[in-house]
């Protein structure tokens, strides 16, 4: 065949190198580390907490900065490491095309890099190459390429010459061919997939929640303080002890443990997640989830096993189904609800043919690996059907012992058909034919009477409408062979049909299910046929049997409505698979999208959140994620969803406590000199409350778990600010509240000539604390301990601050007598009541 095409000339091609370059994925402008950290620290919520960081530093307070300067650390590193994953998804790809390649060059054969391969070189490829380029088809035989992890396309798909183009990384999984190279580097499939891949997807929800929160924070802060220190001065006291009751006060305004708090949260969901065989690559991702509105999956090895099955027989005698899964032997051919045995032998005939006919092999599982399964050596759709054989106790070495091959004439996409022909035991020759059922169906292939096959042909168009490949099996005997094919597949008798499928995975349908509870909308984006995709849609329930399909060819002209009113989506492009999200995203959606392979990576850089497979999963896929699934469980996706929930709720519950107590002390240092306390509380008393509160109580909240029912309940709204939904009146409603009671106290003691100064130091200490306890969903749980630790903790150190003299003469306070620490504990009682008061009206309301 090679000896048809003389190729370039080695002149020609290494003129052609010069002019196209390289056959390699491009690379992005390398951007440098200090450009990627001046990115990160221009986040408005980071530039607060450098400020305050610096006005910490400025008073003394060297443990508020450390603290500040660490998490802001933190973070910055988290979101360059978070950049730098772009580049390795972009050279991942890279990893897919062969080392070497063999062309014809100056008529004849060789070997050259992969690199230099260019337009116009004629390639050679025989089974298991990797199609090093785009390339149009010279010359095949039976050529069967494997195209899923670029088109999605779930069954090898046969190509023939000229009329058929290949696209570079598809692998050749049967057959030989010539092919001329259309496209390489930048222009090829892989080239066009790497561009879309360095589109940055932008920043998650949560970090344009926080950005629009820090900008509010700093306005709100310097206003607030510069009215404190204005007013400070207008009654008569000193300048300097202003400016550093006004430096405290914007720091204790500033929840500048919320980095830390949102880190550790989102760190611990992490680690629940990898305990859940999902590995996180990226910890925003674990709150993004959270957020999803929306959930995008490939079909092929995501929804579906990603592997052939044979899963429905016809014979003219009736119907057979086919238990089980994958290529494992382990299953049950079922006929009107009983286990077939010997009295079947319409199927057993069945089987046996298609198991003769068939140069597949099944590979069992390496010993001592618990987590192998059975492969196939061949077409996926020929180890199928050895599959269902097996399960019928029909061993494929033994079935050609007994009937050794003398002939055969090979599947080819004009034939659409193949035939084999086998040594009898009782004597002649036994042919076995199957092929797509328009060809093998016809009158000239098979003997029958014409209602036989119109019931044949009616039963293999309701067999594809379900979403599977067909295939139709005749057999025959003969006295010798004959010279020619077509002798040998005249005649053949109908032995009936096979129904071969990727079923969806077990976990599937309860996935969409759930999805559907939590109030987010999935959507099936796949390169597979209309037809399959639209059947694997309804039995997975995600969306209805006679529901649109848009193609990828109908995606050009639809307007945005359709592309978000539609659930089913088949023969798309990575390009449009891109763009389908991109739409959805315009639309207001948050995004995730699930797939494995190198047709899903752009789709799933653009995505809020991408999510692979880790184990059939590609490379490619994999580095574009920021979630992947070491058990390719679909269903994981879900407990990621209630894990980010849950570090979102945290997160806004951190906020309620710390941003009440930063309005409490404000306004407590605002309206004490109204009503007789001149300074309530010094600089240091300041700064050692906001240590207790934010420090490690405000990071143990963080971990507290999930809320009950939290997967019954609609995503938040994708434009919700993270003080929305009611959160704001309540930082209002609970500040007021620990206003009050600090006031109360601190006013009866300057009255009744008590410590005051300490006792409201203490009193707006505990308030605090009680309300941190009141806000668990349940107060006495044994869930996340270390926050009633860290609150025993706060206590014990804010006592300390009144009766240790190092501490006293540090923080201005005085020792409390038993009567004055009781009066304090007002404060807690009211702060933790007034916590819980929205949960008991609500039960109230319920009952």
């Amino acid at each position: 065949m090679a000896a048809t095409f003389r190729g370039l000339t080695a002149r020609d091609a290494a003129a052609r190198l010069a002019e196209y370059g390289p056959n390699s994925v491009e690379r992005g402008a390398r951007v440098s580390l200090w450009a990627r950290v001046t990115a990160q620290l221009r986040d408005p919520l980071v530039l607060v907490l450098l400020g305050a960081a610096v006005l910490t530093a400025l008073t003394g307070d060297l443990t508020d900065t450390a603290v500040i300067v660490l998490v802001v650390t933190v973070n910055t590193v988290v979101g360059v490491v978070q950049e730098v994953r772009a580049d390795k998804a972009v050279t991942a790809l890279s990893d897919l095309s062969a080392p070497t390649v063999r062309v014809l060059r100056d008529g004849g054969e060789t070997e050259v890099p992969s690199a230099e391969v260019v337009p116009g070189d004629a390639v050679l490829l025989e089974e298991g190459d990797i199609v090093p380029a785009d390339a149009d088809l010279l010359d095949a035989s039976a050529l069967l390429v494997d195209e899923s992890t670029v088109t999605g396309e779930s069954v090898p798909v046969d190509k023939t010459a000229p009329d058929d183009r290949l696209h570079a990384g598809t692998v050749v999984a049967r057959g030989r061919g010539v092919a001329r190279v259309t496209a390489t580097g930048a222009a090829s499939t892989l080239g066009r997939i790497a561009a879309l891949m360095t589109e940055q997807p932008g920043p998650t929800p949560l970090q344009r929640r926080l950005s629009q929160l820090g900008r509010v924070l700093a306005i709100v802060v310097i206003a607030l303080c510069v009215v404190v220190f204005l007013l400070g001065l207008a009654r008569g006291r000193p300048v300097e002890e202003m400016a550093v009751t006004a430096i405290s006060l914007a720091v204790a305004a500033v929840p500048e443990s919320l980095p830390a708090v949102v880190t550790l949260g989102l760190a611990l969901g992490a680690r629940r997640m990898a305990a859940r065989r999902a590995i996180v690559r990226n910890l925003p991702a674990v709150e993004t989830l959270g957020s999803v509105t929306v959930l995008a999956t490939d079909k092929t090895g995501t929804l579906t096993e990603g592997r052939m099955v044979a899963q429905r027989l016809w014979t003219p005698s009736g119907t057979a189904d086919v238990s089980g899964t994958g290529y494992a032997p382990v299953g049950e051919i079922l006929v009107d609800g009983r286990r077939a045995d010997a009295r079947d032998t319409p199927v057993r005939a069945l089987l046996t043919a298609a198991a003769l006919c068939n140069d597949a092999a099944l590979v069992p599982p390496e010993e001592g690996d618990p987590d192998a399964s059975w492969t196939a050596l061949g077409d996926p759709t020929e180890a199928a059907l050895l599959t269902a054989a097996a399960k019928m106790g029909l061993d494929r070495d033994a079935l050609r012992a007994e009937y050794p091959r003398v002939a055969e004439a090979p599947f080819d996409s004009v034939r659409k058909r193949m035939t084999t022909v086998h040594r009898d035991p009782a004597g002649g020759f036994r042919a076995a034919l199957k092929g797509a059922p328009e060809v093998v169906l016809a009158p000239e292939f098979v003997d029958g009477p014409p209602e036989l096959l119109a019931a044949a042909r009616d039963a293999a168009d309701r067999l594809a409408a379900r979403g599977h490949r067909v295939l139709a099996v005749g057999a025959r005997g003969l006295d010798a062979v004959p010279e020619h094919a077509e002798d040998i597949e005249n005649g053949m008798a109908l032995l009936g049909l096979i129904g071969i499928g990727d079923p969806p995975k077990p976990s599937a349908r309860e996935t969409v299910r759930a999805c559907r509870t939590a109030g987010i909308t999935p959507v099936m984006i796949t390169g597979d046929h209309p037809a399959t995709a639209r059947a694997i849609a309804s039995r997975l329930g995600l969306a209805d049997a006679d529901a649109g399909v848009l193609t990828g060819a109908e995606l050009a002209d639809a307007a945005p409505a359709r592309v978000v009113a539609t659930r089913v989506f088949a023969r798309t492009t990575p390009e449009q698979k891109t763009e389908i999200i991109r739409a959805w995203r315009t639309a207001g959606a948050v995004t995730a999208m699930n797939g494995d392979g190198v047709n899903d990576g752009p789709a799933l850089r653009q995505a809020d959140i991408g999510v692979a497979m880790g184990r059939r999963g590609t490379e490619v896929a994999r580095q574009a994620a920021d979630l992947v699934l070491a058990d390719d469980e679909i269903a994981t996706v879900v407990a990621a969803v209630e894990e980010g929930r849950r570090v979102y709720t945290n997160i806004r519950r951190f906020l309620l406590y710390g941003l009440a107590g930063g309005a409490a002390e404000i306004a407590v240092m605002l309206l004490g000199p109204a009503l007789g306390l001149a300074l309530p509380l010094v600089a240091a008393q300041i700064l050692w409350i906001n240590l207790l509160t934010h420090g490690l109580t405000g990071v143990a909240l963080g971990a507290e778990p999930t809320e009950p029912g939290s997967m019954r309940q609609p995503p938040r709204p994708p434009g919700q600010s993270i003080l929305g939904d009611g959160l704001w009146q309540r930082v209002l409603a609970l500040g007021a509240v620990v206003t009050a009671v600090t006031l109360a106290v601190g006013t009866w003691a300057h009255h009744d000539g008590r410590p005051w100064q300490s006792m409201l130091f203490i009193t707006l200490l505990f308030a605090q604390l009680g309300v941190v306890m009141g806000l668990r969903d349940r107060p006495l749980t044994r869930d996340n301990p270390s926050l009633p630790v860290a609150v025993v903790g706060s206590v014990a150190l804010g006592l300390l601050g009144v009766y240790v003299p190092v501490l006293r003469d540090l923080l201005d306070t005085e020792s409390l007598g038993a009567a004055d620490l009781a009066a304090t504990l007002l404060g807690a009682a009211v702060g933790f009541a007034a916590a819980r008061a929205r949960r008991w009206l609500r039960a109230a309301a319920a009952r």
